[in-house]
């Protein structure tokens, strides 16, 4: 039961960081250098990873799928339309960069549960 709280606690802090790291990089882009955006994407791609192996469970995917599958499509929209206001963009952006991740592990973990069933 630990183990499993630990977890949870490891994927909630991901996501709580990640969610952080993607309004810094969106508002704040100008001002970094091309290398550290590709680092802080890059760590947002890894917490997105950490999100969707930590911190949903078989019992919450259904429920994560939905509402970050619905996200991920307003962010895709709001990245094309918000286009003439960067900082915006570049939020919705990174918010993909952090949810895509997640939502594969978790889609992939899902598919494994139907098929053992």
């Amino acid at each position: 039961m630990k183990t499993e709280s630990k977890k949870n606690l490891v994927g909630a802090w991901a996501f709580l960081i990640g969610i952080v790291l993607a309004l810094v990089i969106g508002l704040f882009s100008n001002y970094f250098v091309a290398m550290t955006q590709e680092i802080i994407l890059g760590t947002l791609l890894f917490l997105g990873l950490a999100v969707g192996f930590f911190n949903i469970t078989n019992k919450e995917s259904s429920k994560f799928l939905l509402v970050s599958i619905a996200l991920v499509i307003a962010s895709y929209i709001g990245y094309s339309v918000m286009a003439i206001i960067p900082q915006i963009s570049n939020v919705l952006n990174a918010l993909l960069v952090l949810l895509i991740p997640a939502i594969i592990i978790v889609a992939l973990r899902s598919l494994f549960e139907i098929a053992k069933n």
